[in-house]
């Protein structure tokens, strides 16, 4: 694995849950930043957070050591906690019903493959700087798309 360290903060939002959602993601390595943003019309807020960790670990060329901050529990915990006994129950929850956003729960396996990742919590709109600037890329997607309709 390489030793690179990118880190990545993700968030998401919904205008109404659900309603119209964006995410947003900004990557930081050795100085250097990317800030990247989406949209969905009809989505939840739990879709968005997990979109938007996604998007950064899309955005990645090559496997790295990721420490990837969230405000989102059901994301960290989803990654750190859930998804063995998911997978050992064949997708159902503790309720015995379909995990909701599997595609999305499946694509994070697939990148928790790849790279070698540290899921980080942080408490939403507490003045963390990075949190705080995903925020209002995510809000920034909604505001946008909206205007654009």
């Amino acid at each position: 694995m390489a030793e690179m360290l990118v880190e990545i903060f993700s968030d998401g939002a919904c205008s109404g849950n659900p309603g119209p959602g964006g995410w947003g993601t900004v990557l930081r390595y050795n100085g250097h930043y990317k800030e990247l943003s989406g949209y969905a019309a009809e989505t939840t807020n739990n879709r968005m957070e997990l979109s938007g960790a996604l998007a950064g670990l899309r955005a990645l060329k090559r496997p790295c050591r990721v420490r990837l901050t969230t405000d989102s529990q059901y994301l960290k915990k989803g990654m750190t906690e859930w998804l063995d006994g998911w997978l050992k129950k064949g997708w159902m929850n503790s309720q015995k019903k379909p995990v909701a956003n599997r595609d999305l729960w499946e694509e994070l396996l697939e990148q928790q493959k790849i790279h070698q990742i540290e899921w980080c919590w942080v408490k939403g709109h507490a003045g963390h700087a990075e949190n705080e600037r995903c925020d209002e890329l995510a809000r920034l997607a909604i505001s946008n798309a909206r205007r654009n309709e």
